[in-house]
């Protein structure tokens, strides 16, 4: 249950409440909300990105920040550590890695990474779901979401008839993404409780982010996880929480600075986000 404020307020300060809620057309929860956040310092609706996804299409494998820096911006998100070795996967402040047939392990706060997406999450909403598919559990997710243009962190506590999943494996040297998920490790599971823990992107944002819906997950025991490439039977809940503030550190090193990132590499992405990749799958 969402905590509930009572205060009296002076005059002037209900006037300004009034007045933004007329030219904005937010409610009276958001405004208040919005900036007793903001005078405490608090980062409500941000969400904070490492490097770009057309980078990590390019072959930008390198480390960026570390996991314990990775830490101070969220406590929920997902992304890969450096040279592509392992599905990363923050939840409730924890960070794991997924390897080769979803083993799990903790991420140690020194281990780098190239690529992730975090944020301080807060349910917005929170719905229990009973869906037969992948598709309807996003359509249920697209009917929940308030814009086509914000960002939304979705974690989705359920029990799953099947998972289908990859983990990427460390990348050869001079590999692009495309290249490297060729080998990577995929796997089934089978009547799991656990969490998804994803994002729905814009599609403006395809050249710095994921278009669309990105999820991994973990199970409840932290034993398997890894990136989600389909899923069947759903029982549980879907909680969301929107983000309208959007923070990315883009890397410093030659790799970066050199690497041409002007083509648009959607299907590139598409196929590494969502198809089998291992020739033996």
């Amino acid at each position: 249950m969402t905590p509930r404020i009572e205060s009296e307020v002076s005059r002037s300060v209900w006037s300004a409440i009034e007045k933004r809620r007329v030219q904005t057309g937010e409610s009276i929860d958001h405004i208040v909300d919005a900036l007793l956040a903001e005078a405490l310092e608090l980062d409500r609706h941000s969400l904070f990105q490492v490097s770009t996804s057309t980078a990590l299409v390019q072959g930008v494998f390198g480390g960026v920040v570390t996991v314990e820096e990775l830490r101070r911006h969220g406590d929920f998100g997902l992304g890969t550590f450096s040279g592509l070795d392992g599905e990363l996967v923050i939840v409730d402040g924890d960070c794991f890695r997924a390897t080769a047939g979803g083993v799990v392990e903790p991420a140690a706060d020194d281990r780098e990474v190239p690529f992730a997406l975090v944020t301080w999450f807060e349910s917005d909403v929170d719905v229990l779901i009973d869906a037969a598919s992948f598709e309807e559990m996003t359509a249920a997710i697209d009917s929940l979401r308030s814009s086509e243009n914000l960002f939304v962190a979705a974690r989705v506590e359920a029990e799953f008839d099947r998972l289908s999943m990859r983990a990427a494996c460390k990348a050869l040297p001079g590999e692009n993404l495309l290249e490297a998920t060729s080998h990577q490790s995929e796997f089934d599971l089978d009547d799991v409780k656990g969490s998804l823990v994803g994002f729905w992107s814009p599609p403006y944002s395809r050249t710095i982010g994921v278009p669309g819906y990105h999820f991994h997950f973990i199970s409840d025991d932290h034993e398997v996880g890894g990136h989600v490439l389909g899923l069947r039977a759903v029982r549980g809940r879907i909680r969301l929480h929107t983000g309208s503030d959007l923070h990315i550190a883009l890397p410093e090193t030659s790799e970066f600075l050199t690497a041409d990132l002007s083509g648009d590499h959607q299907e590139e992405l598409d196929a590494v986000e969502t198809e089998r990749r291992s020739p033996d799958s």
